[in-house]
């Protein structure tokens, strides 16, 4: 059973460049636009989107390996790599090692990548993981890095790494080849390849696909000269049936089309979706300078609060019981609070009597 890495041309991967020219198109045009409008945001417009960005970036990188972390807790901590004053809430180890990462990667996003780089963003994320012995290293173990299927009676190997012996050398090559790809490779391509290539290595113990995810981010700013800001893992989130699927098929192949294809798609959907965020932010500027002085402390309270959920909201809108929650009012008082933010354009109703749901009424 021969996998990639054991091909005789490792690691040629072949594609066909012409496949994507489309999607490269409108990734360097999104890429533009982005810019264009980041530069007529303030400085604290700017760090509101690169502080959501990384945290959901973070956020949904570790639910693919199936770990969920608390959201306001990754926030926090990202908020104050920034210097943003933040509330005396308690930072969890987990959040603070993704918080770390996130922010290590975009810092350092032009740095070329090195061994050491590598180790320290290991360190960062897994430093508290008492399961895994080699922190801050490549692996070192004699048994085989296997990804195998997690039933005990239908025990299937889907795909097994380089040995542990021979992952320095591996990753020497890689780290090479990852500083020379801006020269050799178009934006999309150059991205993909990095994953596909790191992950067929697998050289960590473990956290290969969270290090694997900040490395597309890195290759994707390197190739635009700054920060891309892309949240990727939010739409392999939900292609992540489709993610381990494209990247199966390059187990035993260096014919990396489908994967190439697939992967550049997911790269232009999260920029549009950075985009929107974008957009989202500057309308919530837009509507609580509109709102200065006009509104009281409960429906601020409750805007920012209904601004905090994101692209999406509270999910099936806003009730009055999320109201009366939130602000541990009346229900008459929360009645009166609705129907002025209604009146004021800053809220739209659907629905009626106990079906009734308030949304922002804001254009992204």
């Amino acid at each position: 059973m021969v996998w990639n890495w054991q091909l005789p041309d490792w690691p040629e991967f072949l594609y066909d460049a012409s496949s994507i020219v489309s999607l490269e198109k409108l990734f360097l045009q999104g890429a533009g636009g982005a810019f264009a409008v980041l530069k007529h945001m303030d400085d604290e417009q700017k760090r509101q989107f690169i502080v959501e960005i990384l945290c959901i970036e973070g956020l949904k990188s570790a639910e693919i390996e199936g770990e969920i972390l608390e959201r306001e807790s990754l926030q926090s901590s990202i908020q104050r790599h920034f210097g943003l004053s933040v509330d005396d809430k308690s930072i969890f180890p987990k959040e603070q090692g993704m918080a770390d990462l996130m922010c290590r990667v975009y810092n350092t996003y032009d740095q070329p990548l090195t061994h050491e780089m590598l180790f320290e963003w290991h360190e960062l994320l897994m430093h508290n993981d008492s399961r895994v012995a080699d922190n801050g290293k490549y692996r070192s173990y004699e048994d085989p890095m296997q990804i195998v299927s997690g039933r005990y009676d239908k025990h299937r190997v889907f795909f097994e790494a380089p040995p542990s012996e021979d992952v320095y050398n591996e990753m020497t090559d890689f780290v090479k080849w990852f500083n020379s790809i801006r020269r050799k490779e178009s934006a999309l391509s150059g991205a993909a390849l990095a994953h596909v290539y790191f992950e067929s290595i697998h050289p960590f113990e473990d956290g290969n696909g969270r290090i694997g995810r900040a490395l597309v981010e890195k290759a994707l700013s390197q190739s635009l000269g700054q920060s891309t800001l892309v949240a990727v893992s939010q739409v392999i989130t939900c292609r992540k049936k489709e993610y381990y699927a494209a990247l199966g098929l390059c187990n035993r192949t260096l014919d990396v089309g489908p994967w190439v294809v697939f992967f550049a798609e997911v790269i232009v959907q999260s920029q549009k979706d950075s985009l929107g965020l974008v957009n989202f932010l500057m309308a919530k500027s837009i509507l609580m300078n509109s709102l200065s002085d006009q509104i009281n402390e409960r429906q601020e309270k409750v805007l920012l609060r209904m601004f905090s959920e994101g692209l999406k909201g509270f999910s099936g809108g806003l009730s009055a019981e999320n109201y009366i929650a939130i602000t541990k009012t009346s229900r008459a008082t929360a009645t009166r609070d609705l129907s002025d933010l209604v009146k004021k354009n800053a809220l739209y109703k659907t629905g009626q009597l106990r079906h009734t749901r308030y949304w922002l009424a804001i254009d992204v």
